[in-house]
């Protein structure tokens, strides 16, 4: 049975806020331990020691954040902080750079700011995580969970982890849309270059789904022609965005869709999800005005099912 799971982002993002305060939840995680990848959207301090541009370790980024600025890309928390929170996590999930031995069995924040699934992407920047090597290191804190938990153990842990990707838009915005610096654009029409991407993020996931990953969810990539970078930058011939950059975003996520459902079909004993970060409506959520229900955060409901669901045979 192919699964066609979509997820809106911006409804996700909508009641993850809503809820971070007034709904925490208490007690025991949901799951046993979360593994964040991606760039800044979700990076929490893994540029700090990088020789790049791309790092935020002092004001005014961290001001509403608890000890100041860490490094997260925001004046606050990120939506994978948020995100914990909600799973009930009681701290947030360290980065890469400061986790100790006795925090990996949570979960690892491998985020890079200005990373993408293509080696070269954001360099221009400076040094960067890029997916590859942000996927060898979650390859060495899984050497050393084998080393704390045995062999034995050791799959049945990490297959109950809930594990989240959020990257894709570097690809462009740090790459594609930069000829100056890259020749991406003139080696690949639009299209082309989606199918590119999807081509080489398949076999990344596959390497995390090689490593024990059975839960993962997989963003899209948003509207990135609406933001005041691109308005400010690029043509919008009278739009209210760049249209053409939403356009050439719109094959990738049409083609990650795809991917999705092929890897729900092919792997039986795995579940993925794709998070929407363009669309508002979904028909897997009857209002974006549901809030709870006994207590309880549905959207965090939603997702876990989703993720959570067994395929069928």
């Amino acid at each position: 049975m192919a699964y066609k799971t979509k997820l809106h982002l911006s409804i996700f993002l909508l009641l993850i806020v809503t809820f971070c305060e007034q709904d925490h939840v208490h007690g025991e995680p949901k799951v046993p331990c979360y593994f964040i990848f991606g760039d800044s959207l979700v990076d929490s301090g893994n540029n700090n020691n990088l020789e790049t541009i791309a790092k935020v370790n002092y004001p005014p980024y961290g001001i509403d954040f608890p000890g100041g600025p860490t490094g997260r890309f925001t004046n606050g928390r990120t939506i994978a902080d948020i995100m914990g929170e909600l799973l009930g996590f009681d701290d947030f999930i360290p980065s890469f750079l400061t986790v100790n031995s006795s925090e990996i069995l949570k979960g690892v924040n491998y985020a890079s700011g200005s990373a993408g699934i293509r080696q070269e992407t954001g360099k221009q920047l400076g040094v960067n995580l890029e997916l590859s090597r942000q996927l060898e290191n979650h390859q060495s804190i899984v050497s050393r969970i084998v080393d704390m938990l045995g062999n034995e153990s050791v799959a049945n842990h990490l297959n109950k982890c809930f594990y989240w990707s959020v990257i894709g838009s570097n690809d462009y915005l740090n790459n594609y849309f930069m000829p100056q610096y890259y020749n991406t654009s003139s080696q690949y029409t639009p299209d082309k270059y989606a199918e590119a991407l999807i081509k080489q993020y398949s076999q990344q996931i596959m390497k995390l789904y090689n490593s024990g990953a059975r839960k993962v969810a997989l963003n899209g990539i948003g509207p990135i022609g609406c933001a005041p970078h691109s308005t400010a930058n690029y043509d919008t011939k009278g739009s209210l965005c760049v249209d053409y950059m939403n356009d050439a975003v719109n094959y990738f996520n049409s083609l990650l869709i795809s991917l999705v459902n092929q890897l729900n079909n092919d792997l039986a004993d795995a579940r993925f999800i794709y998070l929407n970060a363009i669309g508002f409506g979904s028909e897997n959520i009857a209002s974006p005005a549901v809030r709870t229900r006994d207590g309880k955060n549905l959207f965090l409901d939603l997702i876990l099912s989703e993720v959570f669901a067994t395929a069928d045979t």
